[in-house]
């Protein structure tokens, strides 16, 4: 049996009262209230490894998951093992996109079609993605986020505790809001933390192998996904909603719901 969720008005003093309280008051709270039906969503970055190792201190059983798009770096996998190996008990659930729409979307675009248009790339991601996630995040009361203020302009007003609205009025957290880049790196080497080592690279953001590179000194965190990209959003849908007229019509498409 599902709790009762909260509306904007609670989200909204809810975050009042977590502001400037450490990531594990955020995390302890919605543990309990939300467990079971409450995940960690992760793509092995930073802040991935350090909600992780916080959460499972709280409560060992709790879900995480990541959605394995299928095109991710060998690097990330490594991390994947290596995270198993620390956490003996870690419930850790990989989320696959579907597979028919998945192969028809490669059969009608080929397999990089995320180079040739922004609309294209936006499609991908949708596919390997979001549609994923959301069907993931269907089964749950809540769900936990590394995001942080600093990484994108998009993220710059993220409150600790959100009403998901694109995901069925769910529960949205968000414990390392206030945190820094430099903050989530340090707290992974304060407690030997396994990490991805793609950030030895020169990672700063790391999504999937053909749509990220290393970044330069100066450079914005996120300046290395989808880089060649001019003026388009730095993101995939997962957590800032991005609708096309085409890009919705070709979806319908795709999963045979075209009319």
């Amino acid at each position: 049996m599902s709790v009762e969720l909260l509306d904007d008005l609670e989200a909204g003093e809810l975050s009042v009262e977590f502001e400037g309280e450490e990531p594990e008051a955020v995390l302890e709270w919605a543990i309990e209230r939300f467990a079971p039906r409450i995940s960690i969503s992760t793509a092995f970055q930073y802040d991935g490894a350090v909600l992780l190792h916080m959460a499972y201190a709280i409560d060992p059983s709790v879900e995480v998951f990541s959605v394995d798009t299928g095109r991710l770096p060998q690097e990330t996998y490594d991390l994947i093992e290596a995270m198993r190996e620390r956490y003996p008990e870690l419930n850790l659930q990989l989320v696959s996109p579907d597979a028919a729409t998945t192969s028809a979307m490669v059969g009608k675009h080929g397999p990089n079609l995320f180079y040739r248009s922004v609309e294209n790339r936006l499609l991908c991601c949708q596919v390997r993605k979001v549609l994923p996630l959301t069907r993931h995040l269907a089964g749950l009361d809540a769900w936990i986020t590394g995001l942080r203020r600093d990484q994108w302009a998009t993220r710059s007003d993220i409150r600790k505790v959100e009403i998901d609205h694109d995901h069925g009025a769910i529960v949205k957290l968000n414990p390392l809001a206030e945190w820094t880049e430099e903050e989530t790196r340090d707290y992974v080497r304060q407690h030997d933390l396994p990490y991805n080592a793609l950030y030895d690279k020169g990672f700063t953001s790391i999504g999937c192998a053909p749509c990220t590179r290393p970044t330069q000194a100066g450079e914005d965190l996120r300046a290395g996904r989808w880089w060649w990209e001019t003026n388009a959003p730095k993101e995939c849908g997962i957590h800032c909603a991005i609708e096309t007229g085409g890009l919705e019509h070709e979806l319908r498409a795709l999963v045979g719901d075209d009319d």
